[in-house]
């Protein structure tokens, strides 16, 4: 059972989902990926939310970023967003993650920071799981040792 759900608005995403689900990895956490967009296939995106298992949702989008407001507006659990650079900087996007109305907040971690994201949603989980817990502790551990 997956405690993380990566959501790309796009396959041009991949790329960053990656590298969050390549940190969740090194942490001990499934997080599948899946491809689905707010604005082309709106429908995909609430039957992934509302089957999903997972306890924090993930989403990456750039440009309008519709997408993690659109996953926190069918769920009630965590959900991070990860405004990617697509045009001005990424500031269109990271402006849409966190300009959410009151009752739908979205997290934001930093334009193009999927790493984070994934630091994050463990963090979360670690709140329940002290074998997460752990390994974030070690984690950062090693990085004073660089």
């Amino acid at each position: 059972m997956a405690k993380v759900q990566i959501i790309i608005g796009s396959k041009s995403d991949m790329e960053h989902a990656q590298k969050a689900q390549a940190q969740l990895a090194e942490l001990g956490i499934e997080a599948p990926i899946e491809v689905a967009s707010a604005h082309r296939t709106p429908k995909k995106v609430i039957s992934i939310v509302e089957s999903s298992t997972a306890q924090v949702f993930i989403t990456m989008a750039g440009l309008a970023a519709a997408l993690p407001g659109f996953v926190a507006a069918h769920t009630i659990k965590p959900v991070i967003a990860v405004p990617l650079e697509v045009k001005v900087g990424g500031l269109d996007a990271l402006l849409a993650a966190v300009q959410m109305p009151t009752g739908v907040p979205v997290a934001a971690v930093a334009i193009d920071g999927a790493k984070n994201s994934g630091i994050l949603a463990a963090e979360i989980i670690a709140l329940n799981d002290p074998a997460v817990a752990k390994k974030i502790q070690e984690l950062r551990a090693s990085w004073s040792k660089a």
